[in-house]
């Protein structure tokens, strides 16, 4: 079967603005699906959809939502209704301030939680069932390796993602026998827009174009993506992220939590 017979006639891209999300949704269009493109950036949304639409034969949407505010998921499923959605690539949620929890407002975890354990949750309820009407579709959930131990800095961030694991993880175990594939993708640094514009912050990088340190690059992570889409439940992305695993496998909780806090505050650096 081809990817357009699995996986079509359209896919929604939530998270398609730039770096993985944008680069997922043109390798989506380049196999022959049509997409729905979603973010909270309209002008950004166009460009990358007169990208997709100058190189590959499809049709594109774009849907403007910022997926923090509440009734979301309900507004996704009313604007792609006349749609058939075969794949579901959920790419949004990065964090953006890498603070301590208690130096942000706990709006700020409570928009976190909205954003990357409710509504990939509430999507993933809409989505699928109609994919396992028709016995086909697929569902991939961008994680982290923030999500595998808790550490300083990315307390409701590292939480959400471990959510999204166990919750692709159990999704897969319920859905895999009835031709739906699920992968949760659990990725290290990667070299993004939105993690350049951090680390330039911070002091780490001399400018926003600058590429940081021992960071994947996008092209490789979404080649690993599509090479893996029915190797679920769970794909570690690049070698380092696969070594890390089996090194932590050695560890006991407490022991990773240890490396994870140091880790955090070499990460943290002349801006710490």
């Amino acid at each position: 079967m081809t990817f357009a017979a699995k996986y079509g006639p359209w896919a929604l891209v939530a998270g398609a603005s730039d770096g993985l999300g944008a680069a997922f949704a043109t390798g989506i269009a380049a196999r022959g699906v049509n997409v729905v493109l979603l973010s909270r950036r309209q002008s950004v949304l166009d460009h990358v959809a007169a990208e997709i639409k100058s190189q590959h034969a499809v049709e594109t949407r774009t849907l403007a939502i910022d997926l923090a505010e509440p009734g979301v998921a309900s507004a996704i499923a009313m604007a792609t209704g006349d749609l058939e959605i075969g794949f579901l690539v959920y790419c949004a949620g990065a964090d953006p301030n890498f603070k301590p929890f208690l130096a942000n407002p706990i709006e700020a975890a409570e928009a976190m939680v909205q954003r990357n354990c409710m509504v990939p949750m509430q999507l993933c309820h809409h989505f699928a069932a109609p994919m396992v009407e028709r016995g086909r579709g697929g569902i991939v959930i961008f994680g982290s390796g923030a999500g595998l131990a808790g550490g300083p800095n990315m307390v409701a961030y590292g939480a959400s993602k471990a959510f999204d694991m166990v919750f692709a993880e159990a999704l897969w175990a319920e859905l895999h026998d009835k031709g739906v594939d699920v992968l949760g993708l659990i990725l290290g640094k990667t070299n993004t827009p939105a993690l350049r514009q951090l680390e330039y912050s911070r002091g780490q990088i001399s400018s926003p174009d600058d590429v940081p340190p021992g960071t994947a690059a996008v092209d490789d992570v979404i080649g690993e993506a599509f090479e893996n889409l029915a190797n679920g439940p769970t794909w570690m992305v690049g070698e380092d992220m696969r070594a890390a695993v089996q090194m932590m496998g050695s560890l006991t909780r407490n022991q990773i939590v240890e490396l994870m806090k140091h880790a955090s505050a070499a990460a943290m650096g002349p801006a710490g």
